[in-house]
């Protein structure tokens, strides 16, 4: 008989400053210019049941069966290209090592998921796994999702999808880990002294970063898809540092015209003035956002236009300002985030462009290590 699975509790008392992973918010960062950050895992159902023990242990979920209302509502949805089974010795009998990972580890809140690290093949992955207490819709949405992800196709700077299990319950996504996770919360732990492994950033790997988002943009961009929520914290990075973009659930929303973001004030500081007045978003509007990720980098993590409120925020644009330049940040970068943060959209640089000027800057770039001002 399944059990709930039990609610994993933060033991710290509630303050005024948040953590990502374990990593405190730098000083003088005002934490709520970021995403909200839930440290609990919600309280769902789910037959999906690691061991106790995580070592050396070997999944099984043996032939549970989601339950289904008496009389469920018949509700239509558009036909979905079913993504890559996973072959039957890849099923979840062969996951290794699976252990829960807390509701902090995504970018994304989403109820309906729960997380978990496991080994299959030799790797490290994630499994993606849909609750036994989820709807139709979210049934839908979530095989929509992996369906969206296989279709999008392999990328070098997007997380890979390895696969799915759906065909029998739980319903499982697999994607690869990207073991630094965040690239905020490793610019945070860039900050912090004696940190094992070290993490230093230079303004070479600035650029090398930045020139791996931009890639993995233009490659949405390409297929006339918007991300529409371009921030270091939609992006994971690897064990080597590589960077690759995710966030894309708001890009399948947006591609099947499902409302893409709540009105998210902590979004505001991102995105184009345009959007701040209510416009849609166009790949200008994703330059914006990649600007703004630029600065983002050059500060370790600093939140953009912290001393401008959201409510000043459009006054503030109209009147030509722009983002501070750094102390740590050259002359060639801070050009490069200007010329993404123009009023208008048609001045500013197009992708093309900024990938070009990155790959160029990237070659004299200094690599001194960039130190937190304040």
């Amino acid at each position: 008989c399944p059990e709930k699975v039990k609610r994993v509790r933060s033991n710290a008392n509630s303050t005024s400053r948040r953590m990502l992973h374990g990593i405190d918010a730098p000083p003088g960062i005002n934490v709520l210019e970021h995403e909200s950050i839930t440290l609990d895992l919600p309280a769902t159902y789910s037959t999906f049941q690691p061991p106790n023990s995580y070592i050396n242990k070997k999944l099984s979920t043996g032939a549970s069966t989601p339950t289904f209302p008496a009389n469920p509502p018949q509700l239509s949805f558009p036909p979905i290209v079913q993504p890559r089974e996973l072959p039957r010795q890849r099923l979840p009998e062969s996951f290794n090592l699976v252990s829960p990972l807390p509701a902090s580890f995504s970018p994304r809140s989403d109820s309906s998921v729960s997380l978990y690290r496991a080994r299959m093949e030799n790797r490290n992955v994630v499994l993606r796994v849909l609750n036994d207490s989820a709807d139709a819709t979210e049934r839908h949405n979530f095989l929509g999702f992996a369906s969206f992800l296989a279709q999008l196709g392999p990328h070098p700077f997007l997380p890979e999808l390895l696969g799915v299990v759906s065909l029998r319950a739980p319903l499982i996504t697999v994607v690869e880990e990207l073991e630094n996770t965040d690239l905020l919360s490793y610019l945070w732990k860039c900050r912090q002294n004696n940190v094992d492994p070290p993490c230093e950033m230079t303004e070479r790997r600035v650029l090398t970063m930045a020139k791996q988002v931009a890639s993995a943009l233009e490659f949405l961009h390409s297929k006339d898809l918007l991300h529409g929520n371009i921030r270091a914290r939609s992006v994971l990075v690897s064990k080597e540092l590589t960077a690759k973009l995710w966030g894309l659930h708001g890009v399948y929303n947006r591609k099947n015209q499902k409302s893409t973001q709540k009105d998210d004030p902590s979004m505001k500081k991102w995105q184009a003035p345009e959007l701040l007045i209510g416009k849609p978003a166009t790949p200008s509007s994703d330059v914006w956002s990649f600007g703004v990720f630029l600065y983002e980098m050059a500060t370790l993590g600093d939140a953009p236009f912290a001393e401008i409120p959201v409510t000043e925020l459009l006054q503030f644009h109209q009147r030509g300002k722009n983002l501070k330049k750094p102390s740590s940040c050259s002359n060639t970068l801070y050009a490069l985030i200007k010329s993404c943060c123009q009023w208008k959209d048609q001045d500013r640089a197009p992708l093309a462009e900024v990938s070009r000027k990155l790959v160029s800057a990237e070659r004299n770039a200094s690599d001194k290590v960039i130190k937190a001002t304040g």
